[in-house]
């Protein structure tokens, strides 16, 4: 079956594509047949009010060899790349094959001035100002679409200037969280609170948690189920789990928000976050520059000239 729709689609692009191209050149000889620029321009047969008629005017010779050469270009086109269905051209063109051609050349002329940082720890990278100029060059085009220009995040996308980490926030965490992505999952929980009124209960117990204030009495029944559910991943006291990337419940840095509506919304629907893994296309020596330019944001370092 799937050599049949393989077969099928094939041919769907090759017979459009050369009757088109036939199609065409016919079309040309057609209606420039038996005529030259000095005859008289052919009646096509259609007259309407007695005297207006169509007729079909001679096109000037270069304008019609350029008809021809296009034709042509297109034809050679196809032959030497793909365009033909299956057919790979004979050049063998593809644009992965320029693309990581591409690749290559920037890595020959670019690689050596990331890999003199390959041996070196993170912050003594981060203390290099050409460094941090290089790691943030590379921020700008792989980060700062979902973490922002400034890097202070938004909703969902972590501030990287301050110093509240999911995962942590030592230099080799955050080299681990560039290379490897991160996956974050926090599952919904109103169905097994029993409810709007569990809910509620719970989130008034995170704020107790953060030291806001809060229904005693719907805090204390949210307590007990605490216990149960969330001090596995944010521990007893709330102060969280890095290793889980479970955020800590006792300060004030959300990252879906903070207010009563956003809580509730992430205890009674969950929340799912991922930062995808960059070292396949980033390599080990741009993350290393890129971990510890993340890393002078949450030091204060960014600004300093050596």
């Amino acid at each position: 079956m799937a050599d049949f729709t393989s077969g099928f689609w094939n041919w769907f692009i090759i017979i459009p594509t050369l009757g088109g191209i036939i199609g065409c050149y016919l079309m040309i000889r057609w209606l420039s047949a038996e005529i030259s620029p000095e005859d008289q321009a052919k009646s096509m047969g259609h007259v309407w009010d007695g005297d207006l008629e169509e007729l079909n005017n001679p096109l000037p010779r270069w304008w019609l060899g350029m008809f021809y050469i296009t034709l042509v270009f297109g034809i050679v086109y196809l032959l030497l790349y793909p365009g033909l269905g299956n057919f790979a051209g004979l050049l063998g063109w593809t644009s992965l094959s320029q693309y990581q051609e591409e690749v290559d050349i920037g890595d020959a002329q670019f690689g050596p001035l990331f890999s003199r940082y390959r041996e070196m720890s993170i912050p003594a990278v981060a203390a290099d100002a050409k460094a941090r100029k290089m790691g943030e060059r590379l921020f700008v085009n792989y980060c700062a679409t979902c973490h922002g220009s400034d890097a202070r995040g938004a909703r969902g996308f972590p501030n990287l200037r301050d110093n509240d980490w999911l995962y942590g926030g030592a230099p080799e965490q955050v080299e681990q969280s560039i290379l490897n992505g991160r996956n974050g999952v926090m599952p919904a929980w109103e169905q097994a609170l029993g409810g709007e009124q569990g809910v509620f209960d719970m989130t008034e117990y995170v704020f107790k948690l953060g030291g806001r204030d809060f229904d005693t009495a719907a805090a204390g029944r949210g307590q007990e189920k605490y216990g149960m559910l969330c001090a596995s991943c944010h521990g007893a006291d709330g102060s969280g789990n890095q290793l889980l990337g479970a955020p800590n419940l006792t300060d004030n840095v959300w990252l879906y928000g903070g207010s009563r509506v956003r809580i509730t919304e992430s205890i009674a629907v969950g929340r799912n976050g991922q930062m995808p893994p960059h070292e396949e296309f980033l390599g080990r020596d741009k993350a290393r520059l890129l971990a510890a330019y993340v890393y002078s944001l949450s030091t204060g370092q960014e600004g300093e000239e050596d």
